[in-house]
Formats: structure tokens, sequence, C-alpha cells
């Protein structure tokens, strides 16, 4: 069973997404056939790192609302991924760029760390506030992902896997995305959003239903 999920470092939804899915995965009795694989996807790909600005600062020019409607959005947020473990520093996040990080998860795709960057990435923004768009930081955030220091910065330095990424995201919206975090299970069924663990499973086993009859 394959499952693809398109989703963007900066989204928090995708981050909760996440441990709730692995919180199914824990649950479900094949999950050692399972294969994994994050699919690139922006939310803003137009977006200019700005380290001067707050995300609810941000929040409020992109979406056109109050910096205290902002506050309360981040706050809301923040509450939910707690209930799932993540202890989420929202009013210390940089509104950044993701397609440098985006462009490392494919190289560590092709490493067999593709797992263990992602998490690390979503640490990074969300947890430890870092600049995810910034060399030196990245550098460090792939190296603890297990990449090596060489193949990192020749990505970098050059625009490496940025066609992948965009493939991704032409893929995703082709399929159907309309929003992330987006699950695909076997090409057969998509699962939007940060859905309850038991959505999940029940997806998972209906599938391993049909394709074992």
């Amino acid at each position: 069973m394959k499952i693809e999920i398109w989703s963007d470092i900066v989204c928090p939804w995708c981050y909760i997404g996440k441990r709730r899915f692995e919180t199914a995965l824990s649950q479900f009795k094949h999950a050692d056939q399972v294969e994994i694989e994050y699919k690139s996807y922006q939310l803003n790909p137009d977006m200019e790192t700005d380290t001067s600005m707050s995300i609810n600062q941000y929040l409020s020019k992109h979406k056109g609302i109050s910096e205290q409607e902002a506050a309360q959005m981040s706050a809301h947020v923040t509450q939910v991924a707690a209930d799932e473990g993540l202890n989420y520093q929202l009013d210390k996040a940089i509104p950044v760029n993701t397609i440098k990080a985006h462009r490392l998860l494919h190289l560590a795709k092709e490493k067999g760390k593709q797992a263990e960057l992602k998490e690390a990435l979503l640490k990074a923004y969300f947890i430890d506030a870092a600049n995810t768009d910034d060399h030196a930081t990245l550098l460090n955030i792939a190296l603890s992902a297990g990449l090596e220091e060489q193949d990192i910065q020749q990505v970098l330095t050059t625009d490496a896997y940025k066609a992948d990424v965009q493939r991704d995201i032409h893929e995703g919206i082709q399929i159907g995305l309309q929003g992330v975090p987006f699950f695909v299970i076997d090409r057969k069924y998509g699962i939007s959003g940060a859905q309850a663990p038991e959505t999940f499973l029940q997806a998972l086993e209906k599938v391993r239903q049909e394709t074992s009859k």
C-alpha cells in the first residue's frame, strides 16, 4: 500500500495531520506494508521570507483580517497541536518561502531519508521557530536527518529538484487537491485535511480489504 502526502512545512494543519495519521498507522495491523511518500506543495509560492514580520502580521496582510483575528487563529491551532503533543511556538515563527526545503526533501527521498527530514523541518519551523529558508539553518537540519553535507550544499547552491517540486504541485492539483494536507491511498482514495485518526484508520482498513479480495 502506498500513501502519498501533499503538504507544506509552514502549514500548521499538516504537522497536526501527520501526527494523527501516525496515530492511525500505529493501530493498523499491516503498517509494515505501507510505503509513505511526501509530496511538495507551497501554500504561497510567491512568498518572500521576511524575518521582521510575525506570523500574525503575515496572516493579517495575506488573509485581509485584523491582527487580533490572526492571533485568535494562531491560538486555536496551537491548542489543537498541543492535543497532539506538539508545542507550537507560532508567536516566534518566521514567514518563509519553502522552495529550498521542498527541494531538499526530494534529495532526501532519493537517499531514503525523506521521513527523517520531513519531521526535522516541521519541528524546526513550528517548535524551534527556526528560519527554514536560511542556508546555514537548512544545512544543519538536513545534516541532523542523515544527509551528506556535499549533497545538501549541491541542492542549496543550485536549482536542483525545482522541477520536481513543481511537478508534485501540478500532479496534486490534477488529482483533485484543493488544500493541504492531502493524503492519497493507492491512487484510489483521497483524504483532505487533518482528519481524526479513526478516519485515517478506516480508510486504511477499507483499502486493505479491497486489495486483499
